[in-house]
């Protein structure tokens, strides 16, 4: 079920459908304020320790029972370096660190999703599940993981943990110009 937007997010006046740069839009009928879509950004961390890889079972839909990476979506005023390392502390207990940028799935829908894979440098913690969101984490060898009910996503991620050949982007400490506010990621 599609629902549009009835009302500016900015001064609250009714909204009209309308031509914005060849599309047709949601735009407020007193200011400026164009409703571009709804979109949603998911974030999962790949957390490798001694040939084994981080994995949470999830105790909730979507995916109930199925073994996936940690992960959540971003807060709207979080880095998204900041989301990761928090979600992955949360669902298990585990504190990691962002390495780089490896993976983007992206899902066009009515609510769009895109979903960044992070390759993240094991910290400390044992995993220990938060009882909420997931049931049972912990670190599993590729053998392991062939008797486990995995969702098929976190597949795909396993492999470029154990099998990406490139170093992604890495978070870009000290840029060249100071860009306050940004997260930065680069080659």
């Amino acid at each position: 079920m599609q629902m549009d937007a009835k009302f500016c997010m900015a001064c609250g006046h009714e909204l009209e459908t309308r031509d914005v740069d060849g599309t047709m839009r949601r735009a407020c009928t007193s200011c400026s304020f164009v409703h571009w879509g709804n979109y949603s950004i998911g974030v999962g961390a790949l957390v490798v320790k001694d040939d084994k890889i981080l994995l949470v079972r999830r105790a909730q839909e979507p995916g109930k029972g199925k073994w996936t990476n940690p992960g959540g979506y971003i807060e709207q005023m979080e880095a998204i370096q900041d989301t990761i390392q928090r979600e992955v502390l949360e669902e298990c207990g585990v504190h990691a660190i962002v390495k780089n940028v490896v993976a983007l799935r992206d899902q066009p829908r009515s609510i769009h999703n895109l979903y960044v894979a992070f390759e993240m440098e094991y910290v400390s913690g044992e995993p220990v599940p938060d009882q909420v969101e997931v049931d049972a984490a912990g670190f599993f060898t590729l053998q392991e993981l062939e008797s486990m009910d995995v969702a098929s996503f976190t597949q795909w991620l396993v492999d470029v943990a154990f099998h990406g050949r490139s170093e992604g982007l890495r978070v870009d400490h000290s840029p060249v110009v100071h860009l306050a506010g940004y997260g930065l990621f680069r080659v």
